[in-house]
């Protein structure tokens, strides 16, 4: 069910949204080579409970038999891995590393919800052009996240804008509604046609969150249950942020 969110309920849902936006801002003060994911998480760990919030990933079950819970408060994915990397110790980051770092903040009982990818130190430029080309997938996209208009706009825009570069966006993972819960109505391929799908409403909170892939589509998960790779190995990045459907253009409410 698609929630319609109050005011008063987007007024909570910003202090949730806004932890999300700073707790990345001290990730990227703090990534470096040599750092451990599992540093990392910790860090965020510790920063948002300092804040009287909740890391919304950790606990989250998988929904398959025989796979734990997410162990983290972080997905922290490195170079090939897609998404949902889990932060170990034994993960080091290092030179030239591109790693997506994706984050759910969970207060006054609604969530925030947003995706970053960094370029650690002396990254090549066809991994740069990747990270740019991503992020600005989703600055595409949510022109078009517009009362009236419908998510397949949205969709299609992405879609279109990273062919452009010969990549390719991730077919079997998709954004989200957004608000009491983590994950609402309706999905948000990054692929589609223009017209179609559920019509935006005037206070839907949406993560619109582009994976991009550097060659082929292809996909496949560790044994881990959980981290998402690239089949032939090629780069892949990761852009989201939760926004809000107004009568005009949509408010980035995970950008501070």
């Amino acid at each position: 069910m698609v929630s319609i969110k109050s005011d008063r309920e987007i007024e909570l849902m910003m202090e949730a949204c806004k932890i999300t936006a700073e707790t990345h801002e001290m990730l990227e003060k703090n990534i470096k080579p040599g750092i451990s994911t599992y540093d990392l998480d910790k860090m965020a760990e510790q920063f948002i409970k300092s804040k009287g919030a909740v890391p919304a990933q950790k606990g989250y079950p998988s929904g398959e038999k025989g796979v734990p819970d997410f162990p983290s408060t972080l997905c922290i994915s490195i170079n090939d891995e897609v998404i949902h990397g889990v932060p170990s110790k034994r993960a080091i980051i290092q030179d030239g590393d591109i790693v997506s770092i994706d984050l759910v903040v969970q207060k006054n009982g609604f969530h925030g919800d947003a995706a970053r990818t960094h370029l650690v130190g002396n990254v090549s430029e066809e991994a740069r052009k990747l990270v740019e080309v991503t992020k600005q997938a989703f600055f595409e996209g949510i022109k078009f996240a517009k009362e009236g208009n419908r998510v397949g706009d949205i969709s299609f825009a992405i879609q279109e804008y990273v062919k452009k570069f010969g990549y390719s966006v991730v077919r079997e993972f998709q954004g989200h509604g957004i608000g009491r819960e983590m994950h609402e109505d309706p999905g948000i391929p990054n692929y589609g046609k223009k017209g179609k799908g559920m019509r935006l409403q005037k206070g839907m909170t949406l993560a619109v969150e582009p994976m991009v892939i550097q060659r082929q589509p292809d996909i496949f998960e560790l044994e881990d249950g959980w981290t998402i790779v690239t089949e032939d190995g090629s780069l892949a990045a990761h852009y989201e942020n939760t926004i809000l459907i107004t009568e005009k253009e949509a408010k980035v409410l995970t950008i501070i």
